[in-house]
């Protein structure tokens, strides 16, 4: 017996979000079917609104509401700092630490020349224009520990040189509260490499 052509479509329009398989995509399907009515049209209206209330913030690239950018404050300027990350939820990641207080610079991705992503999509004349323009001296590159994220990070190093800027990049070692007999080598190395007094 075949699904009523709609739920198919529900079905569907679930299977598309990341890590959603076609089981999950049904049990999603059917649970929403449970809902009151009310319920369901308030998400669709949620869903709807999501291309006109949220976008991307022109000068930072982080996320943005009707409100102005809360990324782009003027004393995040006054810190110096502007972190070079690949989306803009690793915004929200990195703020969650309470570590860091300086500005953003999104990129869209990583270099990926088999998925289409080329330097000239990592906005970087933005990014050189806000250094300059707020006189900003310290980068601080937020990417991904993969072989795109490591050339991403040795590209934007490349064009900043002459900047005289301080660049550095995150750490990356062991997982706090982890024992060494399940650190894989790669790892470990990378430790070893990155490694500070105590």
């Amino acid at each position: 017996m075949r699904y009523p052509q709609h739920l198919l479509k529900l079905i569907d329009v679930f299977k598309r979000l990341p890590g959603v398989g076609s089981k999950s995509a049904e049990r999603f399907a059917f649970q929403l079917l449970t809902w009151p009515k009310e319920k369901v049209i308030e998400m669709a209206k949620v869903l709807e609104e999501v291309p006109l209330k949220l976008h991307a913030c022109a000068q930072c690239g982080c996320l943005a509401g009707d409100e102005r950018c809360s990324f782009c404050e003027p004393d995040r300027a006054k810190t110096g700092f502007i972190c070079v990350i690949a989306s803009a939820r690793d915004a929200f990641a990195i703020e969650n630490t309470h570590e860091y207080q300086g500005l953003y610079h999104v990129l869209g991705g990583l270099l990926s020349p088999m998925h289409g992503m080329g330097a000239e999509k990592l906005n970087l004349d933005l990014l050189k224009q806000r250094i300059a323009t707020l006189h900003l001296t310290d980068v601080v590159l937020a990417l991904d520990s993969t072989l795109e994220g490591d050339a991403t990070s040795l590209y934007i190093k490349r064009e900043l040189d002459p900047l005289h800027l301080n660049i550095s990049r995150l750490a990356f070692g062991i997982p706090l509260g982890s024992s060494l007999d399940y650190v894989d080598g790669g790892t470990l190395a990378r430790a070893f490499l990155g490694r500070g007094r105590f």
